[in-house]
């Protein structure tokens, strides 16, 4: 039946319709915005997140989808929308089935729904298995790998106080990078950074850049899955021992969504904090065995004194003296493995990582932090465990180190097709030592938590779908301005609904309840705070030519004996592509108003390649933002964005060396690529 010409037809025709969306916008694209929104905006400590990484291993992908006809189940977990039982039912088709002959096929596997279809489509495509060869010759690789070259420049229209005698360099921000990659086999690059602030081929930074990254990356080479020397990132299990990803975090894809660590990978972006220096490798010992093993010696920035680090500088910025100073003031060598076991239902896996300073690490402890990681040399072992079973699936993993230990636990559950449940349970000690794990939590640590999430999603009818999670946490020692032991409680609501194929809309609720120490009784009295969010966007396009996308967001915050606040924010954006002329433009206009801080609000922009903006803004004013994108060939591409934030209630903006003495703020960016 699977060649025979009338079924072929009725793909086709199906398959049309499912274009007809695709054609609007990627929604693959549209739902990664989605997701990295969701966790910028209700990460609550203000850690800065950089998603540069992820964004570029996303464009990666489009550029270089993924045959279907030789795809494997690793290639395939890359996508977080594909369920387990998808990858199965896929690689099990084309084994049963012999060689796709077109994309149509993916609506014959069995458990692949529209939506995923839809998702999945940028990212793979159907071709001919040719002979393949495990190691690509030097000369094809000269012949046909392909060259990168990305500058950036950021032009502020503003001086902050900072530059009249504190900062060292001008204010312009600016960055190159230079990346070649051989199809998923060899990768090799280089980037070089300055912030805004920093100077140029002077003083600390004589060698030109402050910042520089340099990786070679190699996969899929016989038994060596993967090779990185340089910069490269490393996520294993469920990121208790070692996760360098953000994309774990809580957001209203959650439950339908399986987050994958992805073990060894190239590290290419301007990321100064998140990475490892030196070699890692990946080998595959037999069918069901990985081993891999690491080694990293990096200097990082901080405050050395008396022959003790007191502190630990993330930012990367030196643009004063005092910063300047900070700037590689010791090192950090780490060492460590990871062995996998995995079949079609059972995975295992041992992750261990020593790692030592080259002074010892002794921070100025508060009350609040008097448990955290210090000394001098550490350790972190982690087990991980998974199986599936039908529709069900559990993930976890238990980790000790030199201090404490943690346990998170998954159990993910598929009723029927649209019908999604998750269940997460965690407990990370109050005194767990673990500097590189990043896991699922309401803080930015794995340490001094313990939970319940459960959430899930249901498609009651035809053009409806409904989220609903809630999460009940604890800490079981102080926090920052939390001066005792507390607990809260996280809900959230979501209903979508999608009308028309070019028409989608959704109405988002938010309860977040904690507790917080009451200002100006040095934390001896502590109540609960209550904050309710509601979002309301909608999105619709014409065709190729234009799409529209509206977004109104209302903020309720209030603590205990103290007046509550309230914010909103209005916004409207128009994205315009010329017929015959490839330009892109896109215009974005906001109005904020909010009592303080508490009841900010957070507005999501289109940035440059490879970034993602989501600003948050206090008090009064209006935010406009103009993208417009050129691609003059297959070579060149310009990107030019301005954007200018008006104050109504205020005659400066921010404070310190940061201070502008003005109710405006504007910036000019601008990016430039060439390919070859």
């Amino acid at each position: 039946m699977k060649n025979t010409w009338t079924l072929r037809l009725f793909l086709i025709i199906n398959f049309l319709l499912i274009m007809s969306v695709n054609n609007a916008q990627t929604p693959s694209i549209n739902l990664l915005d989605d997701v990295m929104e969701d966790i910028s905006v209700n990460n609550d400590e203000g850690e800065d997140v950089n998603w540069e990484n992820i964004i570029e291993e996303l464009s990666e992908r489009i550029q270089q989808p993924v045959n279907l006809n030789t795809a494997t189940k690793e290639q395939l977990e890359q996508f977080p929308f594909l369920t387990d039982i998808q990858i199965e039912n896929l690689l099990a088709y084309v084994y049963i089935n012999g060689q796709m002959q077109t994309i149509y096929e993916l609506q014959l596997v069995e458990e692949m729904d529209r939506e995923t279809i839809r998702y999945l489509l940028p990212f793979v495509c159907v071709q001919p298995v040719d002979k393949k060869q495990l190691f690509p010759q030097l000369k094809d690789v000269i012949k046909y790998g392909k060259h990168e070259v990305l500058t950036r420049m950021d032009v502020p229209f503003y001086t902050r106080k900072g530059y009249e005698k504190t900062y060292l360099g001008p204010s312009v921000y600016h960055s190159l990078r230079y990346s070649f990659h051989y199809k998923d086999n060899i990768y090799a690059g280089v980037t070089g950074e300055k912030d805004a602030g920093e100077p140029f081929g002077a003083l600390h930074d004589k060698q030109g850049y402050d910042y520089y990254s340099y990786y070679l990356f190699i996969s899929g080479m016989g038994r060596l899955k993967t090779l990185a020397l340089g910069n490269y990132r490393l996520s294993f299990g469920q990121g208790l021992v070692m996760s360098t990803d953000f994309i774990m975090g809580k957001s209203t894809y959650l439950s339908s969504f399986t987050f994958r660590n992805k073990g060894i990978r190239k590290h290419s972006s301007t990321d100064e904090y998140n990475y490892f220096r030196g070699a890692a490798a990946a080998i595959e010992l037999t069918k069901h065995f990985v081993l891999s093993a690491f080694y990293s010696h990096r200097t990082m920035d901080g405050v050395v004194q008396d022959n003790e680090i007191t502190s630990i500088y993330k930012t990367g910025l030196h643009r004063s003296q005092k910063e300047a100073d900070k700037k590689n003031a010791f090192a950090l060598q780490l060492t460590g493995g990871n062995i996998t076991y995995t079949n079609n239902h059972l995975k295992l896996g041992l992750t261990g990582i020593y790692y030592f300073f080259n002074h010892p690490f002794e921070p100025d402890l508060r009350q609040y932090s008097k448990y955290n990681l210090r000394g001098n040399d550490f350790y972190n072992v982690g087990l991980e465990y998974g199986y599936r079973w039908h529709r069900f699936s559990f993930q976890g993993e238990a980790a000790v180190g030199k201090k404490g230990f943690a346990v998170l636990n998954k159990l993910q559950y598929s009723l029927v097709q649209g019908v999604h449940l998750l269940l997460i349970h965690r407990y990370y000690a109050h005194d767990y030592w673990a500097m590189f794990a990043r896991s699922f939590g309401e803080s930015s640590s794995v340490q001094n938590e313990n939970g319940w999430y459960l959430g899930g999603e249901i498609a009651p009818f035809r053009r409806w779908k409904l989220f609903a999670s809630i999460d009940l946490f604890s800490f079981p020692w102080w926090k920052y301005r939390i001066s005792k032991p507390s607990q809260g409680v996280d809900g959230l609501l979501q209903v979508t609904f999608v009308p028309y194929k070019n028409l989608t809309m959704y109405l988002n609720y938010r309860y977040k309840q904690k507790e917080r120490d009451v200002t100006g009784t040095k934390g001896e009295v502590t109540l609960p705070t209550y904050h309710h969010r509601l979002r309301y966007r909608l999105n619709y396009s014409l065709g190729d030519l234009f799409s529209f996308r509206t977004t109104a967001d209302y903020n309720h915050f209030h603590s205990s004996g103290e007046s509550s606040g309230q914010g909103y924010q209005v916004t409207q954006m128009i994205s315009c592509r010329i017929p015959h002329i490839p330009l892109v433009g896109e215009l974005q206009g906001s109005y904020f108003h909010t009592d303080d801080y508490d009841t900010r609000v957070y507005i999501a922009e289109k940035g440059l390649l490879y970034t993602f903006y989501t600003p948050s803004f206090e008090g009064k004013g209006i935010r406009m933002a103009i993208n417009l994108r050129y691609d003059l060939n297959a070579h060149w591409m310009v990107i030019a964005r301005f954007g200018q934030t008006v104050y109504q209630d205020r005659n400066e903006i921010g404070s310190g060396n940061d201070l502008i003495s003005s109710n405006k703020k504007a910036d000019l960016q601008m990016q430039l690529r060439l390919k070859f």
